[in-house]
């Protein structure tokens, strides 16, 4: 599929701003400047930067156009259905400690495909409110080929191109199909604690497993949100 002018803009912005060119907090280049340089309308560049600010790389500063957003933005696991992809939107987010290697959960485990002991690289966000409060907290799981081939899961910085492409680049492997399951339990100690909710309170626990064009996991996602801010919404025709 021909990749149209505006994601082609998008995409080297990303990239510039993985690498360093446009740090946190700086301006980008405005959408007449774009527009020039890319010698195509300012509604094209427009549309491109909107690409980026939909999907929480940018955000509009009064008085200065775009920057790089301080706070990185991410999508509640699970929220990707057919027919309504990301129906919950962006959400800002805050992570947590520093990528680790660990046995993952069973059910992560057997979603990956792995056997029991092998380690898998986890990543911890906290998702949250419009307050500041927390909405979801979020394990994310990289199996060892995933994790190895695509060095900078184990960073703490942001992934200003979204984890989705940086590991398409590194490993020629994307998402094409999405399991979602939905469970509700007991809330652990670990994760009242990051959702500042008491132990034992009942939670939803979305399970949500990206494959690839081949059927392989690419990534396991367990997001746990209190049953008080838990909402699934579905769309389907009738």
């Amino acid at each position: 599929m021909a990749v149209l002018k505006y994601e082609e803009i998008a995409e080297s912005l990303r990239t510039r701003i993985a690498a360093g060119e446009f740090a946190p907090g700086e301006t980008i280049p405005s959408g007449r400047d774009l527009a020039e340089q890319w010698d195509v309308s300012r509604a094209t560049a427009i549309k491109a930067v909107d690409v980026l600010r939909n999907d929480g790389v940018v955000v509009a500063k009064q008085g200065t156009g775009f920057v790089v957003t301080e706070t990185p933005v991410a999508r509640p696991a699970g929220a990707r259905r057919a027919g309504s992809a990301r129906i919950l939107g962006g959400m800002p987010f805050q992570r947590i400690g520093t990528p680790d290697w660990a046995e993952p959960p069973m059910r992560v485990a057997n979603a990956l495909g792995l056997a029991p002991g092998v380690q898998a690289l986890r990543r911890v966000r906290v998702l949250q409110l419009p307050d500041g409060s927390p909405n979801s907290c979020v394990e994310a799981w990289f199996p060892p080929e995933i994790a190895e081939a695509a060095p900078r899961l184990s960073d703490t910085a942001p992934i200003a191109e979204g984890t989705t492409r940086y590991v398409r680049r590194q490993t020629g492997r994307f998402p094409v199909e999405g399991v979602d399951v939905t469970t509700v339990r007991l809330a652990t100690a670990t994760e009242a604690e990051r959702l500042g909710i008491v132990e034992g309170s009942a939670v939803a626990v979305l399970l949500h497993t990206a494959h690839d064009q081949a059927g392989r996991p690419l990534v396991c996602e367990e997001g746990v949100t209190p049953a008080s801010l838990f909402e699934q919404v579905d769309i389907y025709a009738m």
